[in-house]
């Protein structure tokens, strides 16, 4: 029972370690720099013309009739 009990604290202990070292690693990676941006850019229409585009999407358009 106890060797049991002292693996699984152990085992949970390096499962805290781990998701520690993931979170810290996210954070110093910019993985939560911009968090609206995503959500924002969904609801942005592909249609305007304000919005700029990509020089072949450009050249697609003036040739489409």
């Amino acid at each position: 029972m106890t060797s049991t009990l002292s693996f699984l604290l152990g085992l949970s202990g390096v499962f805290l370690l781990l998701i520690g070292l993931g979170i810290f690693w996210a954070i110093k990676s910019g993985q939560f720099e911009d968090m609206e941006g995503p959500s924002q850019r969904i609801l942005m229409d592909d249609d305007d013309p304000m919005l700029p585009r990509r020089q072949g999407d450009q050249d697609a358009l003036k040739k489409a009739p």
